[in-house]
């Protein structure tokens, strides 16, 4: 795939969205166009992948590189972002988790400049990774499947929601012990026992809601803001101003959706750790 022009945009835009896949059998596509689709039940989505754990050692290399830079003197522009960026966190922190958990603010950090740097990775020009991929493999264009955009992935969207529901039911039974957990999903909201299986549909329902939305928000948003990139894209050569005026945009989209993941990640522990 060259350009957008040489391809109706239906089929542009589904080759953009098509991750690069692997199942038992070796490299695939889930695009059934393809000259290899693939046929197996479990696949690896192996640029969500790859682009999520190559950004997480971005994140980990640009902190620690700051961290054993550090000076008390007049600080660098990075030395002065990444402080930022700790203090913002901090102080959302410690205004909305109302328990005493030292994994709590580390936790958020990486949150927020983990899937701040994934959702950055739509400011990319939707064709410029498969045109260098093209070039260094020798391929074409049209047998490029990337998606750079790990958040963009329900699959990556809803292992970060896993990861954060696992930690909210750990503390949860850790805190309030089993019991204590157990009251909490069947006491509340109507204090009478023989409601006590209603409340616990209830709190179950809310409870497994969490996740779910979490994932699905973050997801949505994202998959929708690069949709509309590759809309963008396949008008051609006029693309270029409006493709900037949707960058601009985005320049809140972006931290924006990383800070609503981060907040309720801290609301969602907070919860987690009320004891009463």
């Amino acid at each position: 795939m060259s350009s957008a022009a040489e391809l109706t945009s239906q089929e542009y835009i589904k080759h953009h969205l098509t991750n690069l896949t692997a199942d038992a059998q070796g490299l695939c596509s889930m695009d059934s166009g393809s000259v290899n689709p693939c046929d197996g039940f479990w696949t690896l989505h192996l640029d969500t992948l790859g682009w999520s754990v190559f950004l997480g050692f971005v994140f980990l290399y640009i902190f620690r590189s700051v961290a054993k830079k550090a000076t008390t003197g007049v600080p660098g522009k990075l030395q002065c972002a990444v402080e930022m960026i700790v203090e913002f966190v901090a102080d959302s922190v410690k205004s909305t988790f109302h328990g005493t958990n030292p994994l709590i603010a580390p936790l958020a950090l990486t949150v927020f400049v983990w899937v701040l740097l994934m959702n950055a990775m739509d400011w990319v020009p939707v064709d410029f990774l498969p045109w260098i991929i093209s070039i260094v493999g020798g391929v074409e264009m049209s047998q490029v499947y990337m998606k750079p955009v790990p958040t963009t992935d329900p699959n990556m969207t809803f292992a970060l929601a896993l990861g954060v529901f696992i930690l909210t039911i750990y503390y949860s039974i850790k805190v309030k012990g089993v019991g204590g957990f157990i009251k909490e999903l069947t006491t509340q909201p109507f204090g009478h026992w023989t409601l006590y299986p209603v409340n616990f549909i209830l709190e179950m329902v809310t409870l497994l809601a969490r996740p779910l939305s979490l994932a699905l928000r973050l997801f949505g948003n994202l998959y929708a803001g690069e949709l509309i990139f590759l809309l963008i894209a396949t008008i051609g050569l006029f693309q270029l101003p409006v493709h900037f005026l949707w960058a601009v945009f985005h320049l809140l989209i972006i931290p924006l959706q990383a800070f609503i993941f981060m907040m309720l990640t801290i609301v969602y522990l907070s919860l987690a750790h009320e004891d009463h």
